[in-house]
């Protein structure tokens, strides 16, 4: 999934959990009802950035150029005057994602952006590389990803052994003999 136009004016490319397609496809089918409703009564385009107005006079109006979370109200545009659907406010979105904390009981503000540092530490706990976790983040610098490694505590007795990984210490342990290329290749390194 693109995001355009994050913090600072970045665009940043994410994943959508397969939990959530389904219900994310049901969604985008209301929005683009919504939005056929809006062109049939004249207002169902929406602003376009930098020159792109100038250039695709019609651009603001087809599907692909919509905002994928539409205001609940109708406004007025205050560079073109026209009609149209803004995209729902941040400031909205912030006040619904600190009511649902408060909701649940939790002693901490929480915010948009809390999902983030969520998702940025939870990639770090499943171990995977911290140049990935820049990417997903869109951090020009891996210094800003690391950040995130100081909340996970595991300090320097957290390494654990590949055999526990895969499986197969114990059956090392059953063995009466030990596998000799195994001694053989430990005395030539």
């Amino acid at each position: 999934m693109r995001l355009m136009d994050g913090q600072g004016l970045e665009d940043r490319v994410t994943m959508l959990p397969g939990s959530l397609i389904l219900p994310f496809q049901e969604d985008l089918s209301r929005v683009k009802r919504l939005h056929v409703q809006g062109l049939a009564k004249g207002y169902g385009s929406v602003y376009l950035p930098f020159a792109l107005q100038r250039k695709y006079p019609r651009a603001g109006r087809l599907w692909i150029r919509q905002y994928r979370f539409p205001s609940n109200r109708l406004s007025r545009d205050p560079r073109t005057r026209t009609i149209g659907r803004h995209h729902a406010s941040e400031r909205g979105v912030q006040r619904a994602i600190s009511q649902a904390g408060r909701t649940a009981g939790l002693t901490k503000r929480i915010s948009c952006h809390t999902f983030r540092h969520s998702f940025a530490t939870y990639l770090l706990q499943q171990d995977y590389d911290i140049r990935t976790v820049q990417e997903l983040l869109g951090h020009n610098d891996v210094k800003t990803t690391r950040i995130y490694s100081h909340v996970l505590n595991r300090g320097k007795l957290a390494v654990h052994s590949s055999l526990d990984e895969i499986g197969c210490s114990r059956n090392l342990l059953r063995l009466s003999e030990p596998p000799r290329t195994l001694f053989r290749w430990a005395d030539e390194h």
